[in-house]
């Protein structure tokens, strides 16, 4: 059976998330929501763009960028797509996919070309009635990778019709309806207002399906508890990393309950040898630690969790358990990633806080022409480098063209981290 997917749905106008399509109430902070979809189990994400204009589209494409910036799970976006440049947009702000209104008299056209300039796995439909699917069957197989469908009267029809997947939109939690529909060949997940509520358990709900059968993707662990070995006390010691930075949050310790518990909801759980009792990281004070992957060591007696921390590790507040302290050497950094890093918030603070005979400043100061003048002939330079068996000219030469890259990326706002995603996504 094929992996199914726990959709969530954002609606976007004029840059915020509002309730639904015709409910433009608004809903809460829009990152911290994505965030949270992004950590509590949530597969996807759809983003519908209700605006009505090219100020506000163009207002709420900047929201989807910068909600790609900030999350790992898929999305894909759609709404007031009038254009190619309207698919290029989205895809460039980082959507994996967009997705195209079947019920619009130009989507047709419009997918094909996208199709066939982007891939067809990049490209959707959302449908209400199954008039377009009848009248398309040929087109939309050859051009569509799913379709998102948000009325389920038509599912029987639209299965007789077509073998497109898709993803179904549930007006209300219905667990054996859901379990139901979850067993259907065709259908690659549901969406709902119910995944969409904060409050829902995405990981029970996820943990439940799996028990019914259903093949999810939630935590099946490789390892059981009885494989890991256990100190006098009979638990594991966990030390527990950001996922993102490695920084080393804190040490804590698992019995098997707090094991299973962890696997159960996707949230750290440890037992408190102080309290003789079970705690969820984050229940009082909101500082919760979504599990991203749990590793053994080479002697099965240590895991090594990598987590999406919210707030602080620490109970002081700090960001980190570890923070005093005993001795430190001074060492050059060589790891590229932090030294690009490092290279690219020196210059960003040389912009924001000029220094008199700084370089950075003097180029900044002449302006974005005389930046992208010292970048071509670093290309060039490269070029001429390359030409030499001898490495260390290229090396210096690549070295310049760095920087005068990032001194273009600081002034147009892009980070190391918008290029990462980019790549990740070829």
């Amino acid at each position: 059976m094929e992996q199914k997917n726990i959709v969530a749905v954002i609606y976007l106008k004029n840059g915020n998330a509002v309730k639904s399509f015709t409910d433009f109430t608004p809903v809460d902070d829009i990152y911290k929501r994505c965030q949270l979809y992004n950590d509590s189990g949530i597969d996807k994400l759809m983003i519908f763009d209700l605006s009505t204009d090219d100020e506000e589209h163009e207002k709420n494409i900047n929201t989807i960028n910068n909600i790609n910036r900030n999350i790992d799970i898929k999305v894909c976006a759609g709404g007031n797509i009038n254009r190619l440049e309207d698919i290029k947009k989205l895809l460039y702000a980082g959507c994996l996919q967009v997705m195209l209104n079947a019920s619009k008299p130009s989507s047709i056209g419009l997918a094909t070309e996208a199709s066939a300039r982007f891939g067809k796995d990049r490209i959707l439909a959302s449908i209400d009635n199954v008039d377009f699917v009848f009248k398309n069957q040929k087109i939309l197989e050859n051009t569509f990778h799913e379709v998102f469908v948000l009325n389920m009267s038509i599912l029987d029809a639209l299965e007789n019709l077509t073998n497109v997947p898709y993803i179904v939109q549930l007006p209300a939690y219905d667990y054996p309806q859901i379990l139901s529909l979850l067993k259907r060949e065709k259908i690659r997940g549901v969406a709902g207002s119910f995944i969409n509520d904060p409050d829902t358990d995405i990981m029970q709900l996820k943990a439940d399906l799996s028990v019914d059968g259903i093949k999810m993707d939630n935590f099946a662990p490789d390892l059981q508890w009885s494989d890991l070995k256990l100190n006098s006390d009979g638990m594991v010691p966990v030390i527990v990393q950001d996922y993102r930075t490695d920084e080393v949050l804190m040490l804590a310790y698992m019995n098997e309950e707090a094991f299973n518990t962890t696997l159960t909801i996707g949230r750290m759980t440890y037992y408190s040898r102080s309290r003789n009792e079970l705690w969820t990281k984050g229940l009082t004070s909101g500082h919760v630690q979504y599990v991203k992957s749990l590793t053994a060591d080479c002697d099965f007696d240590t895991i090594l969790a990598k987590v999406s921390q919210v707030g602080s590790a620490c109970h002081t507040g700090n960001r980190s358990c570890f923070f005093n302290q005993i001795v430190q050497k001074e060492y050059i950094e060589k790891n590229p990633l932090k030294v690009l890093e490092s290279v690219y918030e020196d210059i960003k603070e040389r912009k924001e806080h000029p220094k008199d005979g700084s370089y950075t400043n003097y180029l900044f100061q002449k302006g974005q022409d005389k930046i992208l003048k010292k970048i071509g002939q670093e290309c060039t330079e490269i070029i001429i480098a390359a030409k030499n068996p001898d490495a260390e000219e290229i090396k210096y030469e690549i070295s310049d063209f760095l920087y005068y890259t990032m001194l273009l990326m600081v002034e147009k706002g892009v980070t190391w981290t918008d290029i990462s995603n980019e790549l990740a996504q070829r």
